[in-house]
């Protein structure tokens, strides 16, 4: 039961983490953009890309390994409904998530290559022009 509290305890903080992080550079990404300074979408469009590989990615390679490790213990087959449910609205989620990881770096590569003084390329407001470039 340890082992299963513990888990259960992992499981719960990585969702928060993974949500609370999701928010916040979501959060600080909009708020940078629509302020219009260069430096301030700089540096939060490298803090955005630098919390998804120190929180996001993390929390989403947790998630499911605590999940199917915690629905083991429990004695749930993996193939319940619920499980199955809860299993494919994860791959659905992840798979809007990793365009959008792209569009983030993206975002970053074209403010870091943009000299000082001269405004953003149009491409940079259009995120779906380089969602396969990152």
């Amino acid at each position: 039961m340890h082992d299963y509290v513990l888990l259960k305890t992992i499981h719960i903080l990585s969702s928060t983490l993974l949500f609370g992080t999701g928010l916040g550079t979501a959060f600080h990404g909009w708020m940078a953009n629509r302020a219009g300074s260069l430096d301030a979408r700089r540096v939060i469009n490298r803090n955005v890309v630098l919390a998804d590989w120190l929180f996001t990615t993390p929390a989403v390679i947790i998630q499911p390994v605590t999940g199917i490790w915690l629905a083991q213990i429990a004695g749930f087959p993996l193939t319940s409904g619920w499980l199955v449910v809860a299993m494919l609205l994860y791959l659905l989620v992840g798979a809007c998530w990793l365009p959008v990881v792209g569009i983030q770096i993206a975002m970053r590569r074209i403010a870091d290559a943009t000299p000082d003084g001269t405004p953003l390329p149009p491409r940079y407001f259009r995120p779906s022009t380089f969602v396969h470039e990152a």
